[in-house]
C-alpha cells in the first residue's frame, strides 16, 4: 500500500488542474461569457470556492460536474447522514464569472482551519 504517494501528489500541479475546475455544458459558458480555462466562483448553501471553467461535451444544460477533492467538498455540507460520506449530488449553485484565482490546496485548507 502507497497512500503516502497519493498523498504528495494531491499537491502536484497535475492534481490540481484536473480537481480544480467544474465542467460545464458549452451553451451555459457561453450564457455566462466564459471559456474554457477562465475562474468561476461556484456558491452553494454551504459554501463557495473558485474553480476553471471547463467545456465538456454531453453534459446536460443547468448541471455541472466539479472532481471529488478539496475544491468540491467547499461546497457540500459535512453533514454524512449517518452513511460517512457528504452528498455530492443535486446540490444547486449559483455560477458567476470572477477575476480572482484558483486557491491551491494548501491555501484552501488554510481558509478553513481558520
Amino acid at each position: 500500500m502507497v497512500q503516502g504517494q497519493n498523498l504528495d501528489n494531491k499537491l502536484s500541479e497535475e492534481y490540481f488542474s484536473e480537481v480544480a475546475t467544474c465542467e460545464m455544458n458549452k451553451a451555459d459558458m457561453e450564457k455566462l461569457g466564459v471559456t474554457g480555462g477562465d475562474s468561476v466562483k461556484v456558491k452553494t448553501s454551504f459554501g463557495e470556492v473558485v474553480v476553471k471553467a471547463k467545456e465538456k461535451a454531453g453534459t446536460p444544460e443547468g448541471v455541472i460536474f466539479i472532481p471529488m477533492g478539496p475544491w468540491a467538498n467547499a461546497l457540500v455540507s459535512g453533514n454524512t447522514h449517518g452513511a460517512g460520506m457528504p452528498s455530492f449530488k443535486g446540490i444547486d449553485a449559483e455560477i458567476e464569472p470572477t477575476e480572482e484565482e484558483v486557491l491551491h490546496v494548501k491555501d484552501l485548507m488554510k481558509r478553513y482551519m481558520e
